[in-house]
């Protein structure tokens, strides 16, 4: 039963979290992470090298703009096949990409 209740707390205050990162528009470092999937040392490796769109206004504490890092994710998206075969057919129909 104790190992029941502890996992149901733990159930909540990940749903917490998660409607609280839901409601924001500035992220701090462990938001981002939780946003994207990363690992922290990935995530920080983006940010070292400037990778990823990141601010530090203090200059030690990271944080992120979240449309930004989601239209970061979005970046060099890959065209499903049904859109490749539509091009191709246009193409070889009219003779232009």
């Amino acid at each position: 039963m104790k190992k029941l209740i502890e996992e149901f707390k733990q159930y909540l205050v990940r749903i917490e979290r998660n409607s609280l990162l839901a409601s924001k528009s500035v992220l701090t470092f462990e938001d981002a992470v939780l946003l994207t999937g990363l690992s922290r040392s990935y995530l920080y490796k983006l940010t070292s090298t400037n990778q990823i769109p990141h601010y530090k206004p203090s200059g030690k504490q990271l944080y992120f703009d979240r449309e930004e890092i989601e239209n970061w994710l979005k970046q060099n998206r890959v065209e499903t096949v049904e859109e490749t075969d539509r091009k191709a057919t246009n193409y070889v129909v009219t003779g232009r990409r």
